[in-house]
């Protein structure tokens, strides 16, 4: 333990949802999420506005609360786009940047000649936020410690856009009265362990002492928790940090002895691991399952894909022919999904692009399949402030274009860079704004309209214009009269 907060854990604000909306200015102070296409998609991300109606990631009924959001496709070429500028800030400050996934990591001051002193590292974390907002167009929350536990919890403290510094010596006044689910390597299952055995805050988890969790929890869990518990945490930031997989376990409190329980809880943990997969942003090409007996006993079986992937159905069904191929009908105590042989997330990994266009056409067809005969499917709006919200955007109908995709990015040859609002009935709905821009405008096209096509993702902040270049060598949107276009039949627009 360190006797000066020179260790840093940065995060950025609802990442995904908080890109899209500055990606997006008519979304801007509205609710956005990402993910949850369809009435039973999940949630990636969701921003502040969302959380309010009680929306959370891995939740998969969030159209329930919050019907009116606007619902997103991911794009991972943005995000990636985003950390790379990240990264390349606090690699400014130091040499030891460990980073924890496209949004997050932790940074040794020390290392980077920052003087072990409160002031002192106080200033780099104030700078640091400063540099956030201009270089990417997001916020972010800044948590200094002398450990990597205690500066991840006080970065989850300063959120949103903030800066806690926890003092050394100030350690257990903090800790003492939070959950133990506070504490690194506390999940669902310890937690209940921990419930049953009347231990509730991380103080108890102190007092227990390291005998009594060892009993609970085994030996290595049990000394390791016990040390963070009390506030102990010597884990080194390490740089190039290069993990060698990525998995998920769950141990049930009762051995599960029903085959289609055991596939259920397999699929759940194959959607947790690719959920953990993409915050890193890696694929991998091998999924691996392991299984727990009634008597302890321990299987694991492997499948190698054809390449890497993160697309969440690929490994959902890997797992699944693994799972069938072993033997659980005499109970099962823990289940676990993993992937191995990991690789950097790229623009051409098309597997989990792939994932993402089937199931959001899947949704909207199992949605259309649903609904009452002779109405025609409900394509929404995005809210506006000049009218009240009519309903959410709506992922596309299956047979249009990949590229219609809500939230995806698209060009005009008259109009220029947009995002594609909705679709559906042979018609593609796009606002033409950019990140720099005010709100845009609404148009309507059939989807085989020769003049749209899809694009790239523009930076959030707006590039600098060369010296001596003319304005028009940036890209722009028709911000003039006119409005939108009123939509087909079963699709709609709305005027800016």
């Amino acid at each position: 333990m360190r006797g000066a907060p020179t260790i840093l854990h940065l995060g950025l604000d609802a990442f995904y949802a908080a890109a899209e909306q500055a990606s997006k200015p008519r979304l801007r102070g509205k609710p956005v999420i990402v993910g949850g296409l369809g009435p039973r998609g999940v949630v990636s991300t969701a921003s502040y506005e969302a959380r309010v109606f009680g929306v959370h990631s891995a939740m998969a009924q969030a159209r329930r609360l919050c019907p009116n959001a606007a619902y997103l496709t991911p794009r991972f070429s943005l995000y990636r786009q985003v950390s790379d500028v990240l990264m390349g800030l606090l690699a400014r400050l130091s040499p030891l940047v460990e980073p924890l996934s496209l949004d997050e990591a932790f940074v040794d001051l020390e290392a980077g000649g920052v003087e072990p002193r409160s002031e002192a590292a106080r200033a780099v974390g104030e700078r640091l936020r400063r540099d956030i907002a201009p270089a990417t167009g997001l916020s972010g929350s800044v948590g200094l410690a002398g450990s990597k536990m205690l500066a991840k919890i006080a970065s989850e403290q300063a959120k949103p856009d903030g800066l806690v510094v926890i003092e050394p010596g100030t350690e257990m006044a903090l800790l003492g009265p939070m959950s133990v689910r506070a504490i690194p390597g506390v999940g669902p299952a310890p937690a209940e362990a921990l419930r049953r055995a009347g231990i509730h805050t991380v103080a108890e988890l102190a007092e227990a002492g390291e005998a009594e969790l060892v009993r609970l929890l085994g030996k290595a869990h049990g000394a390791s928790l016990f040390a963070l518990a009390s506030g102990r945490d010597e884990r080194p930031v390490v740089a190039d940090r290069d993990a060698k997989s990525v998995s998920v376990e769950d141990t049930s409190d009762e051995d599960l002895t029903d085959r289609s329980r055991v596939q259920f809880e397999v699929a759940r943990l194959a959607d947790r691991c690719v959920e953990r997969l993409r915050e890193a942003g890696r694929s991998g090409r091998t999924v691996v399952v392991k299984v727990r007996r009634y008597d302890f006993s321990t299987l694991t079986r492997s499948e190698t894909l054809r390449g890497p992937t993160d697309d969440p159905s690929v490994v959902r069904e890997a797992a699944r022919r693994l799972i069938d191929g072993m033997e659980t009908s005499e109970g099962v105590r823990l289940l676990g999904v993993g992937v191995t042989g990991l690789a950097d997330y790229t623009q051409e990994d098309l597997f989990a692009q792939a994932a993402i266009e089937r199931e959001a056409l899947e949704e909207s067809q199992r949605a259309q399949d649903e609904a009452p005969p002779g109405r025609p499917p409900d394509h929404g709006r995005a809210p506006g402030p000049e009218s009240a919200p009519q309903g959410p955007i709506s992922e596309p109908s299956p047979g249009l274009p990949r590229d219609w995709l809500p939230g995806h990015d698209v060009v005009h040859a008259e109009y220029g860079p947009g995002w594609v609002q909705g679709s559906g009935v042979g018609r593609v709905t796009v606002r033409f704004e950019q990140p720099w821009s005010a709100p845009g405008r609404v148009r309507t096209f059939a989807v085989d309209d020769p003049a749209l096509a899809p694009a790239e993702p523009l930076p959030l902040v707006r590039p600098e214009i060369p010296p001596g270049a003319p304005a028009a060598s940036l890209p722009t949107v028709d911000l003039g009269a006119g409005g939108g276009v009123a939509a087909g039949a079963g699709g709609s627009a709305v005027g800016g």
